[in-house]
């Protein structure tokens, strides 16, 4: 009788959860080890005073993702939650008036034609060949585990990469197309949360937009935990076991020598740096981890699979001699930003309340510049407004309007402090009022502040980053930290750091190819 086959899986983030559902329906026993007190990750759910926020993603975006990830466990979205297409998928205000991203087309494209004489015409023809890299893209590279160039070495897929543009930037292929600076902004946009600035994201990422136009913005009914909770129940019908309110301290690594050795988290000053006799036994030795050390207790599983910060488990819960990337090589990525975040609730509804508004009433110029290439506190942000009882008055009591301001910052600053997290609270709501031509801080009932000390806390993020690596073109596929450690045999990574990058669908991808190369490794 063949023994069934145990994994650990750290962290019930969207990437942790599809791991785990994954290794259950391969028939494994997976126990998931989660530090807060509910699944959900980044994603977690924040209820206060009858107002109910989601804590992270807002935007739910390629549908089909989600579809195929439930329908590869014979089920359905509909099975567990609702959606809505929203309309306008989101408004845009500038400087002076705003624009609204119509969920119809045709209407969208007589949009830009008032903007551009033209460009109804140019955007069909750019969604076109944005389509062609969203089915190549999301078809073909992202399912790929990125463990080596050969995985790449066929001709559907060379010819299919052709096709993608990784050469070009995004914004000389935007220009190509739009003129008008608000069309190319409109084009930009859906990017600017990869995590590295247009002229330098590859034009590949113009799938992007075909996602947004085309596939449309759609909300869960209950907000985007509806979708954490119906991935969490799927994982429970699996036989998945969770213990939340769990952290990992270390991982106790053992070789063919017998030798076993433990790792410290969170330690200061440790050795960041892999010793090359160090690497060379390990590399002959095909070491393994022999126990996980959590907060209340000691767990021996066949896999690990990590979906914590990668950084955080190789520095802080791996012994040095077992890390693959040293301190120096992480201090060298590219990180996407980190969030300013406000939970805000009002206790009066709002005169005109769109779900998604995106605030470009100032240069992006100079807050790009500050994000990514000279990292500080902006000085003049642009800004996101999420108002999701706009759409469901469920999340906020009766009469009241729920409300989650997003400044996009540098990963990495200090000086999170509450001074300068109300400093910009009152420079922004100044902002939206004058836009929206109606007060709102005097009927603040609640208030929540999060960022980059946060992100940190919370769930041990490198930097305080909010979105993982940037997507540029040196850290896509193989050229990401792999999702298989190459020293430590049963040692497995999901989610924003590794393939195939940020963002919730990539996350469920994400989880789904590590399972494949987990369960694949022990056949």
């Amino acid at each position: 009788m063949t023994t069934q086959r145990t994994a650990l899986v750290i962290g019930s983030g969207f990437a942790g959860l599809s791991a785990a559902s994954f290794l259950a329906k391969a028939g494994w026993k997976v126990t998931v080890l989660e530090k807060n007190d509910g699944p959900g990750g980044r994603a977690r759910q924040l209820k206060a005073d009858g107002f109910v926020f989601d804590m992270g993603p807002s935007f739910y975006w390629m549908p089909d993702v989600f579809e195929r990830y439930f329908a590869q466990f014979g089920k359905k979205v509909s099975d567990y939650y609702t959606l809505d297409r929203l309309d306008p998928s989101y408004r845009v205000y500038w400087e002076e008036g705003h624009t609204d991203m119509a969920a119809d087309f045709e209407t969208l494209k007589k949009t830009f034609e008032q903007i551009e004489p033209g460009s109804g015409a140019q955007l069909e023809k750019y969604l076109q060949e944005a389509l062609v890299k969203y089915k190549v893209g999301m078809g073909r590279f992202v399912h790929k585990p990125g463990l080596s160039l050969t995985e790449f070495m066929n001709w559907e897929t060379i010819s299919g990469a052709l096709k993608l543009q990784l050469l070009t930037s995004i914004s000389k292929h935007v220009a190509k197309h739009f003129k008008h600076p608000r069309l190319r902004q409109l084009m930009e946009f859906p990017v600017l949360f990869l995590g590295a600035l247009p002229q330098d994201t590859p034009a590949l990422y113009s799938l992007m937009n075909y996602a947004d136009i085309k596939e449309g913005t759609w909300f869960p009914r209950g907000g985007m935990y509806a979708v954490v909770e119906a991935m969490y129940k799927l994982a429970l019908e699996l036989g998945v076991e969770f213990k939340f309110n769990e952290s990992v301290r270390a991982f106790e690594v053992g070789d063919n020598a017998g030798g076993t050795q433990q790792g410290l988290a969170p330690r200061e000053g440790a050795n960041d740096l892999d010793s090359a006799s160090a690497a060379r036994k390990v590399a002959g030795a095909k070491a393994s981890i022999t126990a996980v050390v959590s907060s209340s207790g000691t767990y021996r599983a066949d896999a690990i699979i990590s979906g914590a910060d990668y950084h955080f488990t190789e520095q802080q819960l791996l012994p040095a001699a077992y890390r693959v990337y040293n301190e120096s090589y992480w201090q060298k990525r590219v990180m996407a930003p980190s969030c300013l975040m406000y939970y805000v609730g009002l206790n009066k509804k709002l005169k005109d309340p769109v779900h998604h508004s995106l605030f470009f009433d100032v240069s992006f110029a100079k807050h790009g510049q500050e994000i990514y290439k000279d990292p500080q506190w902006p000085t003049e942000p642009q800004f996101y407004v999420s108002v999701s009882s706009a759409t469901d008055p469920s999340v906020a009591p009766p009469g009241c309007e729920n409300i989650v301001f997003l400044i996009p910052v540098a990963s990495g600053l200090t000086g999170d402090d509450e001074s300068l997290r109300e400093r910009y609270f009152n420079k922004i709501v100044t902002r939206l009022e004058k836009h929206l031509g109606e007060s709102i801080k005097d009927s603040i009932v609640y208030k929540k502040m999060y960022s980059v000390a946060d992100f940190k806390d919370d769930y041990n993020s490198f930097k305080g980053n909010a979105y993982g690596l940037a997507n540029t073109l040196m850290q896509t596929a193989v050229f990401r930290p792999a999702c298989q450690s190459k020293k430590v045999r049963n040692l497995f990574y999901t989610g924003q750091l590794t393939v195939p990058g940020p963002g919730v669908p990539p996350s469920l991808i994400s989880g789904e190819v590590v399972a494949s190369v987990c369960d694949r490794a022990f056949k």
